[in-house]
């Protein structure tokens, strides 16, 4: 379980490279459990990710109940695809309460993307997105680079952006209406949650659009509120004290 420190994450999302490669080095733990040899860190919460990304991005963003009366395009932002969990869970939840009337854009920045094994193996432990599983990682390319996109169904896109987060949020010409903050550890990777990268998904946040994530250190906190959002603390997932979300303030 995460620390206070926020020491343990979901997925590999960075500011810049630790390596300078494009690849993730892994090390596998406790069977199909990813660790990221270049951040020191795990790719998601021990206790049961799937569940967490139901706790933190999706009923910290107002999800699924959002989805029910939207019309047109819904676009999640994410911070760090990582292994796929967020959208398979997120796609899973999707499909099972889409009104016919919207489409979900899941936009996800990545500076190490895994490759379809890689995915398929740290997906495995979950049945409940098994379908999702194999959908995407059929479809995913050998060599992920540049923008990924890809049409998981009649009403689901998927984009990742491969390379530096705030270089790709920058270029981004979306509005987003929710964002999954899951990049590494601000302990480990604190480039993730600057100022600067906060100020960019302001810029790109929809007015009411909103945030949520697992981090709850203080300078994230802090960055937040300085880039405009109004920000509150909520219980954390399994045991973690508290977690964060907001909205961008209406117009």
């Amino acid at each position: 379980m995460k620390d206070s420190n926020d020491t343990i994450r979901e997925t590999g999302a960075q500011a810049g490279s630790a390596t300078g490669e494009t690849h993730t080095a892994l090390d596998w733990r406790d069977g199909d459990m990813p660790y990221s040899l270049a951040f020191d860190d795990h790719f998601y919460c021990q206790t049961d990710g799937r569940l967490e990304c139901g706790h933190v991005f999706l009923s910290g963003n107002g999800l699924p109940q959002r989805w029910r009366e939207r019309e047109g395009v819904f676009r999640i932002g994410e911070l760090g695809f990582g292994t796929a969990l967020n959208l398979c869970e997120t796609w899973r939840q999707w499909k099972e309460l889409r009104n016919g009337r919207s489409t979900l854009h899941f936009i996800s920045f990545e500076l190490y993307p895994m490759k379809a094994d890689e995915i398929g193996r740290a997906l495995s432990r979950w049945p409940e997105v098994d379908a999702e599983r194999r959908a995407l990682t059929a479809l995913w390319p050998a060599e992920p680079k540049g923008k990924v996109e890809i049409e998981l169904d009649g009403e689901t896109r998927l984009t990742v952006v491969c390379g530096e987060a705030l270089t790709g949020i920058s270029n981004s010409h979306e509005t987003f209406d929710a964002w999954f903050l899951d990049g590494f550890a601000p302990a480990r990777n604190p480039d993730m949650w600057s100022l600067e990268i906060m100020q960019a998904l302001f810029a790109r946040t929809a007015p009411a659009g909103t945030f949520a994530t697992y981090a709850a250190a203080g300078f994230v906190r802090r960055n937040l509120i300085a880039a405009g959002f109004d920000v509150e603390r909520r219980k954390g997932f399994a045991g973690k004290r508290e977690m964060l979300c907001g909205t961008r303030p209406p117009v």
